[in-house]
């Protein structure tokens, strides 16, 4: 199911000019869903997903502790891939709940 909603992530992404790099980059600390390049801006994405409301907002999952592991993920990405961590990047976030799509760009 997640698959599923990181397709149609990476579909509304190519659909703003993005390109998809890499998809679901793993290391010993997590993972990063989405890496895109947005012009000359390396961007890194978090999709996620509830079922419904009930649960809260899919955005509000991606708390301080989230978001300083996707960073700390995307440092070593940026090592992985020879690039300075001086490169121009991002971090956007995308929530999906029930038929409900948000796309917050530059999220933290």
């Amino acid at each position: 199911l997640g698959a599923r909603y990181e397709d149609e992530a990476c579909e509304y992404l190519a659909s703003l000019g993005m390109h998809i790099i890499a998809r679901n980059f793993r290391t010993r600390n997590g993972e990063i869903d989405i890496i895109a390049i947005d012009g000359k801006t390396l961007v890194f994405v978090e999709v996620k997903f509830r079922r419904s409301a009930n649960a809260g907002d899919a955005l509000s999952a991606i708390d301080q502790r989230k978001q300083c592991q996707i960073r700390r993920i995307a440092r070593q990405y940026l090592h992985y891939a020879g690039l300075s961590e001086e490169s121009s990047i991002r971090f956007d976030c995308i929530g999906i709940t029930d038929a409900d799509f948000r796309y917050v760009r530059g999220a933290f």
